[in-house]
């Protein structure tokens, strides 16, 4: 049977083509980028296959008979290691259509189209674009070649289906939360309720393509496509929104809509050190309608530097929040890049010893401190002086602007606190063994004596800190097990 006619069938007088939508890596969830635009193709009538190749081996049948393949790029990660499989997944079936979507597709359009082989390249609210695009290659042949008429970036409203899961991996295929202590453990599923966000950080990738916007899902969709998750056996639910206190009514009317639907039912959101400070009296209400942790993002404890990235807090307001959380119950997760251009050395040590004094080294996963700034094509890092001078060229192979660090001994402790990290992290030893090394490595990179650790009281009690099993970050490297396997 020739290929064409293998990749598309008649349905209700029509042509339905078969569409198979990929993810590499979605921070060890069930992925949401392919669960979306599942539902929006298959109502169009699109016969839909999909993929994850977290958890998944590449099905050569299903990519041959594919006319339209679609490849999720939520993340660097994601895109790093889509780099790798996607010249196989050419190469098995060099008629289909290939779109790359996603918040890392628009950021990295020119690599996806010239190196890759990508058509048709959608960020922002990309599932109306994709809906497009298949109406149009119905239409005119799914192998017909005409430029993209689909924005790259849509910022357009709308209406929100309700995720379609059927089709994935299990969810105890995923992360799961560890409770800490006697193996206790909860399935996760993943949902969004709001896209986008309304803050400018200067590092952040979603600013390039969201440009201060952000859109709410309407509560019916997210209650709903979670309802479908404890089905499966969710216990918990992790919000991938990028700050989930941007539309806070939404947010608070969703989650106690949850509690009182699904009492046991726990979940983990990300929210900004400045929106937690604004909305202090909320703190209670998260912890009361089963939050079981906030990762937010602290970036840094030096002033100079939260200035520079725009982050909209000082480390006082950090501090503060510290002690806030601790006395609504209310778990933090703290996420750093520390090493960035403006860091030195004694910066370094300055992070490592407040964490110790602050207690928090259970809280915090030890892959927050080994990050390394990645300015992405779009950064608004881009246009100040202070990374000006230490910018260097893009580096297409890794999806960033090379840069020095001025102080060379930085970039040889990153080096070294990223391979210990890994290395221990595969070992499983305990966050604190871990912080131990990076203490150790820390303070002879600066030619200093290693000094015992000088805990407070806090961190010298046994803490169960609840966490996700997968602990990668989204503008983390991928490790070399990762690449390997792709």
């Amino acid at each position: 049977m020739p290929q064409a006619d293998k990749q598309t069938r008649r349905w209700e007088g029509i042509i339905a083509m078969k569409v198979l939508l990929v993810s590499t890596y979605e921070l060890g969830h069930q992925p949401f980028g392919l669960a979306s635009p599942a539902a929006w193709l298959a109502e169009m009538g699109a016969e839909v296959s999909s993929l994850d190749l977290a958890v998944e081996t590449l099905d050569e049948e299903v990519i041959r008979a594919a006319a339209l393949i679609a490849v999720y790029l939520p993340m660097h990660t994601a895109t790093r290691l889509a780099s790798n499989i996607v010249p196989r997944i050419r190469a098995l079936n060099p008629a289909a259509h290939l779109c790359f979507y996603g918040l890392y597709a628009s950021l990295n359009e020119a690599f996806l189209r010239t190196e890759l082989g990508g058509g048709t390249v959608l960020g922002g609210e990309f599932e109306s674009g994709l809906l497009s695009l298949y109406k149009r290659l119905s239409a005119n042949g799914p192998f017909a070649l005409e430029p993209q008429s689909e924005p790259v970036i849509s910022l357009n409203k709308q209406d929100f289906r309700v995720p379609q899961r059927e089709g994935l991996p299990q969810l105890s295929r995923y992360a799961y939360v560890d409770l800490g202590g006697h193996g206790r453990r909860r399935t996760v599923g993943y949902t969004e309720a709001s896209r986008g966000c309304k803050h400018l950080c200067r590092h952040c990738p979603v600013v390039p393509v969201y440009g201060g916007r952000f859109f709410v899902v309407p509560n019916g969709v997210v209650i709903q496509d979670i309802s479908q998750q404890v089905a499966s056996g969710a216990e918990h639910i992790t919000f991938g929104d990028p700050d989930f206190f941007n539309g806070v009514s939404h947010a608070i009317r969703l989650v106690e809509e949850l509690h009182g639907q699904f009492p046991d039912l726990t979940y983990d959101v990300t929210i900004k050190v400045e929106h937690l400070l604004k909305h202090t009296y909320h703190l209670e209400t998260l912890a009361r309608t089963g939050c079981l942790f906030v990762t937010t993002a602290v970036e840094s404890v030096d002033d100079r530097t939260l200035n520079i990235l725009d982050k909209g807090h000082t480390r006082n307001d950090f501090l503060r929040l510290v002690e806030l959380a601790r006395d609504a119950n209310l778990t933090l997760s703290p996420t750093f890049i520390p090493f960035l251009p403006w860091t030195n050395p004694e910066g370094y040590l300055d992070l490592l010893r407040l964490l110790t004094g602050l207690g928090l080294v259970d809280y915090v996963a030890p892959v927050q401190l080994s990050i390394r700034l990645l300015v992405p094509e779009g950064s608004r890092l881009l246009v100040i002086p202070e990374m000006q001078k230490h910018l260097g060229d893009f580096d297409a192979a890794a999806l960033s602007y090379r840069w020095t660090h001025p102080d060379p001994r930085m970039d040889v402790l990153q080096r070294r606190v990223n391979r210990a990290v890994e290395t221990s992290e595969v070992a499983g030893s305990s966050r604190r063994e871990i912080f131990s090394e990076v203490w150790r490595l820390a303070h002879e990179a600066s030619g200093l004596n290693v000094p015992d650790i000088d805990p407070s009281e806090r961190l010298d009690t046994p803490i169960n800190v609840p966490c996700l099993s997968e602990p990668w970050y989204c503008c983390a490297e991928p490790t070399e097990s990762q690449l390997t396997e792709f």
